[in-house]
């Protein structure tokens, strides 16, 4: 008999914060590697760039990864 272990969804609390963990700290790096090109720019056309990066980057690599620690953490509880 095989057992099927049913996947651990975040509650959208989890993910909310995950993501926030995520962007937070990319838009503070994006800000201040782009300040010393980007002091001339219009606000808008920096906020462009900067989430043009951040963006893919927090939802296809570092999001999921945040997640994935998260609920291999939680099995990790739950089996004990």
């Amino acid at each position: 008999m095989t057992s099927t272990a049913t996947p651990v969804i975040p509650s959208v609390h989890v993910r909310a914060l995950a993501t926030w963990v995520t962007i937070f700290p990319l838009v503070a790096l994006g800000m201040t590697l782009m300040a010393p090109i980007s002091t001339d720019w219009h606000p808008v056309l920096r906020a462009l760039v900067l989430t043009a990066i951040v963006v893919p980057l927090a939802v296809y690599l570092i999001v999921p990864r945040v997640l994935a620690l998260y609920v291999r953490a939680r099995s990790r509880t739950r089996t004990r």
